[in-house]
């Protein structure tokens, strides 16, 4: 086993591919319930949570503030949504 893969199966197959079109639910740390606030905020796809990721420049603090801003994200899911970014940006930018 690559110890450099993460261990989590959704955030695994999230980092191993480009991301394309994917839905916002397939964001580790975000399921259906934060899933549908996202697109009734207008982030309905990966590339767009992706975007304000990128915006609030990587930082930690930042992203996971607003994602519990925006959603409601509990601090385990920010912090697997942000890890998840962070993993997908480490490998592909």
């Amino acid at each position: 086993q690559d110890d450099n893969l993460p261990k989590e199966p959704r955030l695994r197959d999230f980092v191993a591919k480009p991301m394309g079109e994917k839905p916002v639910g397939s964001l580790a740390g975000i399921g259906k319930v934060l899933g549908k606030k996202l697109e009734e905020r207008g982030f309905d796809k990966a590339y767009v949570v992706l975007g304000q990721f990128l915006v609030l420049k990587k930082d930690e603090d930042l992203f996971r503030e607003w994602l519990k801003d925006t959603c409601g994200a509990n601090a385990k899911q920010s912090w697997d949504c942000f890890g998840c970014l962070r993993e997908w940006c480490d490998a592909f930018l």
